[in-house]
């Protein structure tokens, strides 16, 4: 599958939870692990936020809080700082997002202002980082639906 078409699940899930955020882990570049949304509202839990939903699943699934292999995590938006370093604290290798923080002007007064290439960079690890997949179509789902207040 092409990042754009992975980036399509991602947008899938966001609308399946009715946010503007949805992830996708993929395995070796190809294998779609999980998909999740947004469940911070549905949930009443400020820590479920898609990328951690999905990392929570696959998780699960592994049986293991750093699964072994190679994942990509494919996200609507750019992981906040909770969330990129959730991804480190989880293995996950590389992470592919549609729209960034710099995309939106006010969009979220509780956004803390560490860009996720921040978060990695502080890491002994190597990270893939590449944005813009997708892009007006993710920014789309905040208009389609809007953050609350």
């Amino acid at each position: 599958m092409t990042s754009e078409e992975l980036m399509r699940l991602a947008i899938a899930a966001a609308k399946q939870s009715q946010t503007p955020f949805g992830a996708v882990i993929v395995k070796e570049g190809q294998q779609v692990v999980v998909q999740a949304g947004n469940t911070v509202q549905t949930d009443q839990d400020p820590t479920g936020h898609a990328e951690v939903n999905a990392i929570r699943q696959l998780a699960q699934q592994s049986g293991q809080a750093a699964p072994a292999g190679t994942y990509t995590l494919y996200s609507t938006c750019e992981p906040c700082a909770m969330c990129a370093a959730t991804c480190l604290w989880a293995g996950i290798q590389q992470v592919v997002y549609g729209c960034g923080v710099d995309d939106f002007e006010n969009s979220n007064p509780n956004m803390i202002d560490v860009r996720c290439e921040e978060i990695f960079q502080r890491s002994p690890q190597k990270y893939q980082i590449e944005t813009g997949i997708l892009r007006d179509a993710c920014k789309q789902l905040h208009e389609e639906f809007p953050l609350d207040d």
